[in-house]
């Protein structure tokens, strides 16, 4: 009641300009300002205009492979790949994330999925606040070795790090 009108006003209320509709599939990266919104399939990463206060909704027909960093970001469908938002994650029953979040305020509604890290960044996506650009803050995240199940640059139980 009383809370709900200023929660309200934090919300990104949607004027969608590009739709990605859900007979579409794009492969390759998508650079977007304003709102957008995908019901079909995107293969590469989603990023918003740096300083921007873009809004990306995926809905439950929805999914993206590849790295999402976006200041608002609506999920209720599924995302293969890491998610940044500098602003407000709203993660939708149906959500299904499988990757790392990192994200300054969240939002969860019951039957959502993260399966990876969730990593509160008060600085807009995360790695931005420490001076770096969105594609050198996409390509510093450490690679997990499908062979070992290890993160990139970990030294494994009993063995040093070569030098």
């Amino acid at each position: 009641m009383f809370g709900n009108k200023k929660q309200n006003q934090r919300r990104p209320t949607g004027h969608f300009d590009t739709l990605v509709s859900r007979k579409t599939s794009i492969s390759g990266d998508v650079y977007f300002s304003g709102g957008l919104h995908v019901d079909g399939k995107v293969q590469g990463k989603v990023i918003a205009e740096e300083g921007s206060e873009a809004v990306l909704r995926v809905s439950e027909a929805g999914e993206i492979e590849g790295d999402i960093m976006a200041p608002h970001v609506i999920i209720n469908g599924i995302v293969h790949g890491n998610v940044y938002s500098g602003s407000h994650l709203e993660l939708a029953a149906k959500a299904a994330i499988h990757g790392n979040v990192y994200y300054n305020l969240i939002e969860m509604a019951m039957g959502a999925q993260v399966n990876g890290n969730l990593v509160h960044q008060k600085e807009t996506a995360g790695l931005l606040g420490q001076g770096l650009s969105q594609n050198e803050a996409l390509a510093s995240e450490p690679e997990l070795s499908e062979e070992t199940g290890l993160l990139s640059g970990q030294p494994v139980a009993g063995k040093e790090r070569p030098q």
